[in-house]
């Protein structure tokens, strides 16, 4: 592992976790840079004032100061995003800034730094919705069907034009569902915000039908760091998952059992799709990760029930 890590999205949810990870590590020297647009200062509070750990709140739109605060890392992990898919239907500049943009302006200050090593954290969506299922690494073509998919299968394409034209070594992650602690948006954070208002009834987005893989973040966080200490190619793309799926009525039925509410009915608001740009289904093929030593602990289903009591969801009357 390089050294001296530089993490984009550090403070958000899938960054915290991963930074918990590299400060702990020997010998790290870390650097999260984050302009806490969803990400949240306490997710790292841990870590400011640890002689290894640097925190840069900033935007990666402001080219110069991404390039000066990059100057003498070795690695960066670049997970900074807009991490609401639904965003990109009411501004899909949102998308195309966040992610596109902004995965540019880390390569440009990656070459002009002269730093070698990225790992990105793309996601599922790339694929679309595809005809193979479990979906595999080089299925294609690969036709996303939201704005916040398309930046991401863009951002895709610009690290590995780069790695092959300015000689980067790159790690791509496919994640699925990602849930779990410091969560900020989601299905289960979407459940625990409509509660609040009414214990009596839940709506659930979509027929229920819609079924998809779950991994916790913990575990992804660890999944991004054996690839990259394990798989040495130029560039490497992994899908992250745990290689099963669970459905959005057997999320809803486990939720209100953890949160108590016996008496709480479903209502769907109809269609197969929980909103337009939502993939009814999303199953991931993660027999490479499996065969580089990786295996998730836990299914789906018991992702799931954990990242509901992590998450700490207050629902009980």
């Amino acid at each position: 592992m390089a050294e001296r890590i530089f993490v984009t999205g550090g403070a958000g949810f899938v960054g915290s976790s991963l930074v918990d990870r590299l400060v702990e590590g020997e010998g790290f020297q870390v650097t999260v840079y984050d302009n806490l647009s969803s990400g949240r200062k306490e997710f790292i509070a841990q870590h400011l004032k640890k002689p290894n750990f640097r925190f840069v709140k900033a935007d990666l739109l402001d080219a110069k100061k991404l390039s000066e605060s990059m100057r003498g890392h070795d690695l960066v992990f670049h997970l900074a995003a807009n991490p609401d898919i639904r965003a990109g239907i009411e501004n899909p500049e949102v998308d195309l800034k966040q992610g596109t943009v902004a995965t540019f302006n880390v390569l440009e200050a990656m070459r002009k730094n002269d730093v070698k090593k990225i790992a990105f954290s793309s996601s599922s969506v790339v694929y679309g919705e595809p005809k193979v299922f479990p979906t595999p690494e080089d299925y294609g073509p690969l036709q996303p069907i939201s704005v916040y998919g398309a930046s991401k299968l863009a951002s895709e394409g610009l690290i590995t034009a780069y790695s092959h034209t300015f000689d980067l070594q790159s790690w791509v992650y496919r994640f699925a569902n990602i849930i779990g602690r410091r969560g900020t948006h989601g299905i289960l954070v979407d459940f625990k915000e409509k509660l609040k208002t009414n214990r009596g009834e839940l709506e659930v987005l979509g027929d229920g039908t819609q079924r998809k893989s779950y991994l916790l973040v913990d575990e992804c966080a660890d999944a991004m760091l054996y690839c990259f200490a394990h798989s040495k190619k130029q560039v490497n793309v992994f899908n992250l998952g745990c290689g099963d799926q669970i459905t959005v009525s057997r999320i809803a039925e486990i939720f209100l059992e953890e949160a108590g509410l016996k008496n709480t009915k479903l209502r769907y608001t109809g269609g197969n799709r929980g909103w337009r740009g939502d993939v009814p289904e999303m199953f991931l093929d993660v027999s490479r990760l499996n065969a580089l030593g990786w295996k998730a602990k836990h299914t789906s289903e018991e992702a799931v029930r954990k990242a509901v009591k992590e998450l700490m969801l207050k629902c009980r009357p």
